[in-house]
């Protein structure tokens, strides 16, 4: 009776389905999709001295021991693209994996923009109807927050058809598709997501660590860690404290009195325990899969920052793909970001700009000076009156552009035009873009409709200032593959602003490819 009591604990504390000594994390399940041509890793539990052996049809095998804390792992070379297939892990007893597919498997992380299901987007009756992509697969990690790193975690694998895909998140579904149907490949979706998060709980204290801007928020991790430099002696004082509690504890119960209050254990000081502490949903829901092998990722968040300026949310940006990129040892994975939307209002009177959203599309556009990212352009894709916008497709699709381009070897331009360089020449100030593509534009979007080119339409978001560091609306025109700005007011361009504002309405640089250029400002961080 002891033993089947202890047998049902380790399987709630684990939280794993098991089959007698041998169990398995949820995402090593039937219907999965694992990464193509690598040294897959695949780990689970057993007795500890017990070997394991897992078995691929496709020829592979590797064997491992389980460790005294129960764990094994195996990495197992993986085939290209293809299946269905079956893997068998054996211990004593075996599991048998069913209708595995060898793909590329992504990550599908942010807010709830990111989260948000495919039945609430565009045209959404039509695009649920035509979902049967069984090559598509589905994960959902539940929300779950943690101050440490947890072991368990739930979800399970779906196949793509129009029964289950309305709850798919739709940036993730568009995403996928495009790289699907382009490729003819597999492609495993694991969304990691959760509405209304900053992006604070989603960054490993390595990545905190790896950012001396962050020193305030590492200080606060580091206190509430026993096994750091700052946070033992913090907890050390936390135990003495709890040992000169306990005998007078024991004394008011003696003499029947009212206990004294016991000691606090050491908590955030700036906030409650809260899934919104740095680290937490990283502790909750990103540390419990890992090393799970995966292609990369791509990552749809910012609004719960929003208020924030282009330095402190450009470092938690690089905090956070430095951070992962570090704790999944997979090298520099590709990190794919969508920049944050139009939304709101803004004030035609102000040419500075910089307001509401701004500084921090700014930031999510610095990412890219870090090797393998890309920044999907969204500035034309939002809504005044809507937080979360309907048209995920187009959203998806500017993702997989990156991917497309940069992963798959297909010659397309990435991206919208994205501001290279500001050359003065006379009262001119002359910017040059990558992306250009097959040439600029003035370009007009509307809804799920293409890009068409506006050939009576004029360049407009365009700010200049002088030395001065007064802004002042500009002119703008085409040149080839240049812009050039220009205004009466200032003689000598030190700066130009484009789309530098919370909800540019009616901002029109785009390429020839249809995609939308990237607000900017040209100053240095």
């Amino acid at each position: 009776m002891k033993t089947a009591i202890l047998g049902i604990a380790l399987q709630l504390v684990a939280g794993f389905s098991v089959c007698a000594d041998v169990s398995l994390p949820p995402l090593f399940a039937d219907n999965m999709v694992i990464q193509r041509s690598i040294k897959a890793p695949i780990w689970g539990w057993a007795d500890p001295g017990k070997e394991v052996t897992v078995t691929a049809s496709w020829g592979k095998s590797a064997t491992a021991v389980a460790g005294p804390d129960r764990r094994w792992v195996v990495r197992l070379d993986t085939p290209e693209a293809g299946g269905p297939h079956t893997v068998e892990i054996k211990g004593s007893t075996s599991i048998t994996l069913k209708n595995v597919l060898s793909g590329d498997v992504w990550v599908c992380s942010g807010q709830s923009n990111m989260e948000w299901h495919l039945n609430r987007t565009a045209n959404a009756t039509a695009e649920i109807a035509r979902a049967d992509f069984p090559g598509i697969r589905y994960f959902d990690v539940q929300n779950a927050g943690s101050p440490t790193i947890k072991k368990n975690y739930s979800g399970n694998w779906r196949v793509c058809t129009p029964q289950v895909v309305a709850k798919f998140a739709a940036t993730a579904y568009y995403f996928g598709k495009e790289i699907n149907r382009s490729q003819n490949i597999p492609i495993g979706l694991l969304s990691i997501n959760w509405g209304g998060t900053r992006i604070e709980p989603w960054i490993p204290s390595v990545g905190f660590r790896a950012m001396p801007e962050l020193k305030r928020e590492l200080a606060e991790i580091e206190r509430l860690d026993p096994t750091t430099e700052l946070g033992n002696p913090v907890f050390k004082a936390y135990v003495a404290k709890l040992k000169a509690w306990i005998p007078e504890a024991e004394k008011c119960l003696n003499e029947r009195k009212p206990l004294p209050l016991k000691p606090k254990k050491p908590e955030w000081s700036h906030k409650l325990w809260t899934h919104q502490n740095c680290t937490w949903t990283y502790n909750g829901m990103i540390a419990p899969i890992l090393p799970f092998a995966i292609k990369g990722a791509i990552w749809y968040q910012g609004e719960s920052n929003g208020g924030e300026d282009r330095k402190t949310y450009g470092a938690k940006m690089e905090a956070l793909i430095r951070g992962w990129r570090n704790v999944w040892k997979q090298g520099d994975f590709p990190f794919y970001t969508v920049q944050l939307p139009n939304f709101g209002k803004s004030n035609p009177n102000l040419p500075a700009g910089g307001d509401g959203w701004a500084r921090v599309r700014q930031a999510q556009l610095d990412t890219l000076s870090l090797p393998n990212t890309g920044v999907a352009v969204a500035i034309d894709l939002g809504s005044a009156s809507n937080l979360h916008p309907k048209n995920k497709q187009d959203v998806g699709k500017r993702l997989a552009q990156w991917a497309l381009a940069r992963d798959y070897g297909q010659d397309i331009v990435p991206s919208g035009p994205v501001y290279k360089q500001l050359t003065v020449q006379g009262n001119q100030a002359v910017l040059s873009f990558d992306y250009v593509g097959s040439g600029l534009m003035v370009g007009k979007k509307e809804g799920l409709a293409p890009t068409v080119e506006d050939k009576a339409g004029k360049l407009s978001w365009f700010a200049i200032s002088g030395a001065d560091k007064k802004w002042h609306w500009a002119q703008a025109v085409i040149e080839g593959d240049t812009v050039i700005v220009t205004s009466p007011e200032v003689s000598t361009p030190v700066a130009v602003r484009y789309a530098y504002a919370m909800h540019p309405k009616g901002c029109n640089l785009y390429n020839r490819d249809g995609l939308a250029a990237s607000p900017f400002t040209t100053e240095a961080k």
